[in-house]
């Protein structure tokens, strides 16, 4: 397959923060991502986009603003304007304390947080189809689709990605992603899907651990770069990158970073 452009450049092993590193900021937040690349020298943000009720593109990962804002509802029934009356750090507990809570941190716009890093790659999850349109034509009018990976859970909404934008760089959905794994632990060469090229997948699944070293190797030799999330174990992401992983999401960017600067010593 002939290198996308979103790999220029790129050296694996990857820092990869999860929603900017959720355990240690509040989720989807600038205040997150600033963290991230600043303190944790993160190499790509991992992040989830919504569309509001008039149109707008905001990085935010469930379907209700009810577990990390001081509000309550549906996304997709919220206008901007309201959205960002909430505080999206009002929950955000660290060691017992919630140092957001009475902080304005603002649902942030996936514009807002592109253009703040402008040099980092990111790893974008479309959690609705009704954001599929207004991403697609910022992502057009930006020319951001080099830097991004993108994709979503269904395997029904990344067809309708790929028919939409298909020069994008995109992730295995769930069904896919299961399909190619089997086959790995079966002994089967797996049979590539050519609009894939990434697979984002969980280290354990169901208390098996289904990342291994053949999973490594066999998509390592059929071109497709790998990903594990969440891993916030030092011993985990140790073994995940003794085993040959080219890329780590973590909420404890701090912890991986600490990883990551030991072996390279």
């Amino acid at each position: 397959m002939t290198e996308h452009p979103f790999f220029a450049g790129l050296k694996a092993p990857l820092h990869i923060s999860h929603r900017g590193g959720a355990a240690l900021a509040p989720e989807n937040t600038l205040s997150a991502f600033q963290s991230a690349v600043t303190q944790w020298k993160t190499d790509m943000l991992e992040l989830d986009i919504r569309a509001t009720a008039d149109g707008h593109v905001v990085v935010f990962h469930d379907e209700t603003v009810d577990r990390v804002t001081d509000g309550a509802g549906p996304i997709a029934q919220l206008s901007l304007a309201k959205l960002q009356t909430l505080n999206a750090g009002f929950h955000f507990s660290l060691d017992g304390r919630r140092p957001f809570q009475h902080q304005a941190v603002k649902v942030p716009l996936l514009s807002e947080v592109l253009t703040a890093f402008p040099d980092i790659r990111v790893n974008c999850e479309l959690k609705s189809a009704d954001v599929l349109e207004p991403f697609a034509r910022l992502a057009e009018k930006h020319g951001w689709l080099n830097r991004l990976c993108i994709g979503a859970e269904l395997d029904g909404l990344v067809h309708r990605i790929h028919e939409r934008l298909p020069d994008a760089l995109l992730f295995y959905p769930r069904d896919a992603l299961a399909s190619l794994i089997m086959s790995i632990h079966g002994g089967e060469k797996p049979e590539v899907d050519p609009r894939y090229r990434v697979l984002d997948m969980p280290v354990y699944w169901e208390g098996m651990r289904i990342f291994t070293p053949e999973v490594a190797k066999a998509c390592r030799d059929a071109g497709i770069w790998v990903n594990v999330w969440t891993v916030d174990d030092e011993a985990d992401m140790r073994q995940c990158l003794t085993d040959g992983v080219q890329g780590v999401m973590t909420d404890r960017p701090d912890i991986l970073r600490r990883v990551l600067d030991s072996l390279s010593r």
